[in-house]
């Protein structure tokens, strides 16, 4: 029975950093990972960024929907076949928080002031 509440504490807590990366965890991590080279593909770390970035824009697309729903201004307004981001991009936006606030400042919304920059919406 201990063990039972044991694992389903530390799945709530693994669910709940999920939620929220710091900027500076994450272009640390990438850092890293970009040393690494070819070898980068067998990290851990690889999947944990690239699930970082997934769930991060599943959330972006959610509060976009949810607020073009409720009749508000949507954050962002990207185009209607969808975007693709590369790797190059996302790293642009992590690197586009200034260090002093990267610690701060979680992925999601360093993610969602560069799709504002990159893709306002039209008055």
């Amino acid at each position: 029975m201990t063990l039972k509440l044991l694992a389903a504490v530390v799945a709530l807590s693994v669910s709940a950093a999920a939620g929220a990366m710091p900027v500076q965890t994450f272009v640390s991590k990438a850092t890293a990972l970009k040393s690494k080279g070819p070898l980068a593909l067998f990290s851990g770390d690889l999947k944990l960024l690239t699930g970082q970035v997934k769930s991060d824009f599943a959330q972006l697309r959610s509060e976009r929907l949810a607020a073009k729903a409720a009749g508000r201004p949507p954050a962002f307004c990207p185009p209607e076949g969808g975007v693709k981001l590369s790797d190059t991009d996302v790293m642009n936006a992590m690197q586009a928080i200034p260090p002093a606030d990267r610690a701060r400042t979680d992925t999601r919304d360093a993610l969602r002031l560069y799709m504002a920059r990159r893709f306002p919406c039209r008055a």
